[in-house]
């Protein structure tokens, strides 16, 4: 199963700070320091003190597999 990244982000339980990452590499920290992301559209990453201190804001959709084609013998 395949999922496609659409929006990549977070709201920090403390802070408040809504944060996203846009782009591959792209680490970002909320202004308290306790929750960041990073990856954008290719993975989502998450740096965090307690997993209690942020709520999850990414939106992802699931896409089929494609099937393999299989070669017939010659």
């Amino acid at each position: 199963m395949r999922v496609k990244i659409i929006k990549n982000a977070v709201r920090c339980n403390f802070c408040g700070d809504v944060i996203e990452s846009t782009y591959r590499h792209d680490y970002v920290t909320c202004s308290c320091g306790r929750v960041s992301v990073d990856g954008g559209h290719d993975y989502l990453r998450r740096c965090f003190a307690s997993p209690d201190a942020f709520t999850e804001l990414s939106i992802t959709e699931t896409l089929e597999e494609e099937k393999s084609k299989e070669k017939e013998p010659r």
